[in-house]
């Protein structure tokens, strides 16, 4: 059985939950104070249709908190009126500035509103990992921090089985580039398939805790590859989501697929369009690592961040919930993300 730890870390501002099994991190969950509720994956909130969009085959659904409105997919028999009101749920939260996807559950009364959020992280943990206890303070802080770096990441690399991986989303698909490094004296044809078989294992652990979906196009190590072969490996290694949905294995060498989308990407989420870290969240990491001080250090009076001065006026409030030990000072010398303790 694999070796499993559950982390929560809750910080003011944001709380993350963190899924590792064998020592590498498989789920990073994120939940800010500033989120939408009705958003939030699994939420339900009374609706009011704000339009249909024919050629989207769905309607834009208003739920009383503002744009970006929610989008509910409609079947080619459902046709409801600009103004009803309807019961609807969260079933992938919002992505690239768009408002979240619904399901219609059924009609309703009342002005727009939530009626139900959706799981916290602590119940989110719990089903993504049944009876493991949840660990707290600062290993679940580090834990957070290191499963942001690794999920952020693009590449991935295994040098026992000869494994250098990248990967890139678009706005059209995803794609997975798998190479092979062979090492001298092994059978190259049997390192290539443990490279590949590593290699679909690693993509379906960083898609999961990107928190990415959509089409996946998978480039394999190697020429010649035997296309019923590799799908079987393919779907073992995506076993874990049972709404994935496999493609043919392409004359080019290719394994497609596609994974549903279900929570905002982390990218989406941490960066901004130009792939920067948002100024919120250059807030929230200054009082998670003056947290994460805090926690480490208990023999000091005081301990204080200096930061930019954005960061230090935005994370200020947050920073004022960790107590009297604790304060931000900003410092128009340091550059955005720069944090000192």
């Amino acid at each position: 059985m694999a070796d499993v730890e559950v982390f929560l870390d809750d910080t003011p501002g944001e709380t993350r939950g963190v899924v590792a099994r064998d020592g590498r991190f498989h789920h990073l969950i994120i939940q800010r104070e500033s989120d939408r509720p009705g958003d939030r994956l699994g939420a339900r909130s009374v609706g009011r249709v704000a339009r249909v969009e024919s050629g989207l085959r769905g309607a834009f659904i208003d739920m009383g908190v503002g744009e970006p409105f929610g989008f509910l997919p409609l079947g080619a028999n459902e046709k409801p009126g600009q103004g009803a009101k309807i019961e609807v749920e969260t079933v992938a939260e919002p992505r690239e500035r768009k408002g979240p996807v619904l399901r219609r559950i059924g009609e309703a009364s009342g002005e727009p509103r939530l009626l139900q959020p959706g799981p916290d992280v602590s119940s989110i943990l719990a089903d993504l990992a049944p009876g493991v206890v949840i660990q707290t303070g600062a290993v679940a802080v580090q834990a957070a921090l290191e499963a942001e770096e690794e999920a952020l990441s693009l590449h991935v690399s295994e040098p026992s089985v000869g494994l250098d991986l990248m990967i890139q989303r678009t706005r059209a698909l995803i794609s997975v580039d798998i190479d092979h490094a062979p090492a001298r004296g092994r059978d190259s044809r049997k390192a290539r398939e443990a490279a590949n078989r590593a290699g679909l294992t690693q993509a379906a652990r960083m898609l999961a805790l990107k928190g990415w979906g959509g089409l996946v196009i998978v480039d394999l190590a190697g020429v010649g590859l035997h296309g019923e072969t590799v799908m079987k490996t393919v779907r073992a290694a995506f076993a874990a989501e049972p709404q994935t949905a496999f493609g043919p294995f392409s004359r080019f060498g290719l394994a497609q697929l596609s994974l549903p989308w279900r929570r905002t990407p982390l990218d989406d989420r941490l960066l901004d369009a130009a792939g920067r870290r948002t100024l919120e969240t250059r807030a929230i990491d200054v009082t998670r690592r003056l947290r994460l001080a805090l926690l480490t250090d208990m023999a000091s009076p005081r301990i204080i961040a200096r930061c930019g001065e954005g960061e230090a006026a935005l994370a200020a409030p947050l920073v004022e919930r960790l107590g009297p030990r604790a304060a931000v000072v900003g410092d128009s010398a340091l550059l955005p993300g720069e944090v000192r303790i």
